[in-house]
């Protein structure tokens, strides 16, 4: 093998166990960010979906009592979660003769903003993993390259011999850190960006239909009251 003709594999190979590691450790994440990253988008995908069709139902003109019969069950992770959450707490407190409808007005508000504060949770559920890897892969990267490049020199010494042939192959295994690690980060950083972006647009759509809902609630009240 010359320092011409370096395959990336024998790179890995003939690497310090320090270097071996870091590469190794940044390989795991970057196939760690693609699982997680396959996972969320359809997760989105998902929860698009389920949004459209609630929405689809909940405005065309069906009885709330007969929609909320229909997804009591499986709620799911959607719109649909925080309609089922304000009416479990809507006929709870109706069932119970509720004396104060103003305090009914504040429970389900406060329901609903504790399921939306769930959802929000489920949404950014590992996105701390893409973002630790966003800004960690270069310098675990870069780390890897210095422990390389001292391991170079500290062979250049041994040897006695400055040449290309002697130094190229040990800085090409510490560039390759580097280079896994920004791998590892830039996929890391967009799927980050892209899915931050997803979860405050959902969050939006959350809030909006929790604020049109107790809306629908404040009007069915003043008629009770």
């Amino acid at each position: 093998m010359t320092s011409s003709n370096l395959p990336l594999f024998d790179l890995f190979l003939h690497a310090h166990w320090i270097v071996e590691s870091v590469m190794a450790g940044l390989l795991l994440c970057s196939i760690w960010v693609w699982a997680i990253a396959i996972e969320k988008w359809l997760l989105f995908s998902r929860l698009r979906k389920s949004n459209e069709r609630f929405e689809q139902a909940f405005w065309s003109g069906q009885s709330l009592e007969d929609l909320y019969k229909s997804l009591a069950a499986k709620p799911g992770h959607s719109t649909g979660a925080i309609f089922v959450a304000a009416m479990n707490e809507w006929k709870r407190s109706l069932e119970g003769h509720v004396r104060s409808f103003a305090g009914l007005q504040l429970r389900v508000e406060k329901v609903m903003n504790v399921t939306i504060a769930r959802e929000i949770e489920h949404m950014e559920r590992q996105l701390l993993v893409l973002a630790t890897v966003g800004s960690a892969g270069p310098f675990i990267g870069l780390f890897g390259t210095v422990a390389g490049i001292m391991t170079s020199f500290q062979s250049i010494a041994a040897a006695q011999n400055t040449s290309l042939a002697v130094v190229a192959p040990g800085i090409a295994e510490a560039l390759f850190a580097t280079a896994i690690g920004l791998v590892a980060a830039i996929p890391a950083t967009i799927f980050y960006n892209k899915f931050t972006t997803e979860v405050n647009r959902q969050t939006q759509r959350l809030e909006g239909f929790a604020d049109e809902f107790a809306a629908i609630l404040s009007r069915q009240i003043d008629e009770r009251g």
